[in-house]
């Protein structure tokens, strides 16, 4: 019969990203409305809205399996799509979808459960030679534990929770004598963020790049992947950019992880959208790391150089067809980068920033894409993710996505909230981003000297901002410059916060 009506658990852009897709597949949607966001910008694009607010459960909608399925059955939903976070990557909420007749848009319970637990995944990956940093060969039972395996393969270390992800539940560990402390601390923050204790440990790779790839696959076997992303932008192992592909790899060395990844979620007898997540070291050597189960927060940018739109193809592998695309299909095509856009102060170690978004603009260039749930009028609220918007640029190359980052990231105007924008202007303009030489290291070690917890952002933002103009358009021999160049990266529009100094 085929999927007529899924069911969106989840809200926000990822709703509204869904929706379109489905739209313009001839497919129903149903939003789920809540008490906290009962105006949200996802629920306009839904064909139908079940009205949530009189939940009285303790438990956040979005995170009550039963109440999810209460509500897809009610509403005829035959399919179900989770996105990304609260149960995307829940085995049990899979199988209770399925044990409802309710196709779950993504990986089979068994897959999520095998290679969405590290400690499984990384047995998998074991048995089948993908390459891996050294480590303990399941979870760790206890503190005593810990200090004989770290003894064994030496410091740092790094403890890492066996379900979930996002950096929770994880502690590097430099010396013997943190090693207990660090343990149970990773444990109970596992504990609390995934309702699972359970940790392992491996060997810390130093100043790696994150390198991710992406595949798809159906349910009859086949399996390709789309070519990588670069996620070594980040800070407490939260991704802020990400782009596609990496400068950090040739072909022969893309074509080789490439074909590891394909190799691993065969394996887990994966089918659906799904991420292999890789670290790279200064010579070159990979490890594999985890696998998402789900469609990534920065999947647009592989859909901006690849052409395929991955929901849709996850949509169409739930509903049991097979994958019209073969490997060879896959063309790399420009190089696109992905801002995430999230209310929060930089200057306050990158807080939530909640509030009401009173006045909001993007470029309508045709090298930008944006991908948001909000408008003027819109409310962020503490209870969710702060996220605003992804800002999506693209470019015939690394340098020319570059500058159209630097340029739309210039026109993007939000009043009502404090907002990363600031920290991706001065970003992009870094020597070592434009250069390609950063690490996941690079915000800790380049540029939390720029972090201030003070109440004169405004005036900091503009000094760098000067900074930066100076170094970008003044050379040793000449201090001539070039009129139309400045106006392209004028500096004080670094900050658009900026009113009185």
């Amino acid at each position: 019969m085929g999927i007529k009506r899924i069911l969106i658990a989840n809200r926000g852009e990822i709703a509204v990203r869904i929706m379109k897709t489905a739209r313009r597949m001839g497919i129903e949607t149903v939003a789920i409305k809540t008490a906290v966001e009962p105006s949200a910008l996802y629920l306009s694009y839904a064909d139908f809205v079940y009205d949530n607010t009189d939940d009285d459960s303790e438990i956040p909608v979005f995170l009550n399996i039963d109440r999810i399925i209460e509500i897809a059955l009610k509403t005829g939903a035959d399919a179900l799509h989770p996105g990304y976070g609260f149960l995307a990557e829940n085995a049990y909420f899979a199988q209770k979808c399925l044990d409802n007749n309710i196709e779950f848009i993504g990986p089979s319970p068994d897959s999520i459960y095998k290679i969405g637990n590290k400690t499984i995944a990384r047995k998998i990956a074991l048995a089948n030679n993908i390459p891996m940093a050294t480590g303990s060969q399941g979870n760790i039972a206890n503190e005593e534990e810990a200090v004989k395996i770290a003894e064994k393969i030496g410091y740092p270390v790094i403890i890492k929770a066996a379900s979930g992800g996002g950096g929770r539940g994880m502690r590097i560990v430099r010396k013997p004598e943190d090693i207990e402390k660090m343990f149970i601390i990773a444990s109970k923050e596992a504990e609390k963020a995934f309702n699972d204790p359970s940790v392992f440990i491996e060997k810390y790779i130093e100043n790696p790049k994150h390198i991710e790839f992406q595949i798809i696959g159906d349910k009859k076997g086949n399996i390709i992947h789309l070519g990588e992303r670069e996620c070594s932008i980040q800070r407490k192992h939260q991704k802020l950019l990400e782009e596609a592909p990496s400068c950090a790899l040739d072909e022969k060395l893309r074509e080789e992880m490439g074909n590891v990844a394909v190799k691993l979620v065969k394996a887990a007898g994966y089918y659906s959208a799904g991420t292999v997540e890789f670290l790279l070291d200064s010579d070159k050597n990979y490890y594999f790391m985890e696998m998402n189960t789900r469609i990534q927060v920065e999947h647009p940018v592989t859909e901006e150089i690849t052409g395929i739109d991955l929901i849709e193809q996850q949509i169409r592998v739930a509903n049991g067809e097979e994958l019209q695309l073969k490997q060879e299909d896959i063309k790399i095509n420009g190089w696109a980068i992905e801002c995430r856009i999230n209310a929060e102060d930089v200057q306050a170690g990158f807080a939530p920033n909640p509030g009401k978004i009173e006045k909001i603009y993007f470029p309508d260039d045709d090298y930008v894409r944006v991908d948001t749930g909000v408008i003027a009028g819109s409310v962020i609220v503490p209870n969710y993710d702060s996220m605003i918007a992804k800002l999506i640029v693209k470019g015939k190359d690394r340098k020319e996505a570059i500058k159209h980052c630097k340029l739309a990231l210039d026109k993007v105007w939000i009043k009502g909230t404090k907002t990363t924008l600031p920290f991706f202007r001065m970003l992009v303009r870094h020597p070592k981003f434009t250069g390609g030489t950063f690490t996941t290291s690079f915000i800790e070690k380049e540029l939390t000297q720029y972090f201030y917890n003070s109440e004169y952002e405004e005036m900091l933002a503009a000094w760098f901002a000067t900074k930066l103009f100076i170094e970008e358009n003044l050379s040793e021999n000449s201090i001539n410059l070039n009129f139309n160049e400045s106006r392209e990266i004028d500096p004080w529009l670094l900050n658009k916060r900026i009113s009185q100094i």
